[in-house]
């Protein structure tokens, strides 16, 4: 029997991606032993209207920095490339035509996304497409109190699991909702943005160094005088 192929699909922003984001992208891809990570940097992102983002040529670049040495994370530019606005349903509903039945998705969110799920358009649809992976941090609690009762019953608490218990569980059919706080990990956008504003040393503890290398050579981040 062929052995189906696992690709994991993580949207945001990523203004700046940081050493948070590729420590997700490596533990989750280590744990859930993904064949391809893909990244999906959003055009805008439908909750961060009233927030200006960065060009999408920055933002992929430094996407592209921060996975040159890891092959099995890429970039995607879909959304990069697709309307001003575009919602994850469509997204993941976009990647389930393209890599049909024979692969398993994942989606990857944080604990606040997953907290707001029920705020989604067409949040029920989304997660019939793909299974997800809720980021959390070490004893934080994930509440399901957000969903229904079916909904959260496809809840599989991947904390202090093994091996064998979490290859079980992925070999369901059914989508499932799986809950890790593998990633310790915890970067603040706003501590980025003020250490490059700044100029400070503390950004190289916060994001790649090529990254940090790109900031400073164009300045991103830096209040215009």
């Amino acid at each position: 029997m062929e052995q189906r192929k696992r690709i994991a699909i993580y949207g945001g922003t990523f203004d700046p991606v940081h050493s948070g984001h590729v420590e997700i992208a490596r533990r989750v891809t280590q744990l859930f032993e993904i064949d391809e990570f893909l990244f999906v940097p959003a055009r805008v992102a439908p909750h961060k209207f009233d927030r200006e983002v960065s060009p999408a040529l920055h933002r992929y670049a430094m996407l592209a920095l921060a996975t040159k040495a890891e092959p099995r994370l890429c970039i995607s530019t879909f959304e990069l490339d697709g309307p001003g606005r575009q919602y994850t349903v469509d997204t993941l509903a976009y990647f389930r035509s393209q890599f049909g039945e024979s692969t398993d998705l994942f989606f990857v969110m944080g604990a606040d996304s997953w907290a707001e799920i029920t705020s989604w358009y067409e949040w029920r649809r989304l997660l019939t497409l793909t299974n997800l992976i809720v980021v959390t941090r070490p004893g934080f609690e994930t509440s399901t109190r957000q969903v229904d009762a079916e909904t959260a019953a496809r809840v599989v608490d991947f904390r202090d699991s093994v091996k064998g218990e979490r290859a079980n569980a992925i070999r369901d059919e059914v989508q499932k909702i799986f809950v890790t706080d593998a990633v310790m990990l915890d970067v603040s956008a706003t501590d980025i943005r003020r250490a490059a504003e700044n100029n400070s040393d503390e950004l190289n503890s916060l994001v790649p160094s090529e990254v940090a290398e790109y900031i400073r050579k164009y300045q991103l981040y830096r209040k215009q005088a």
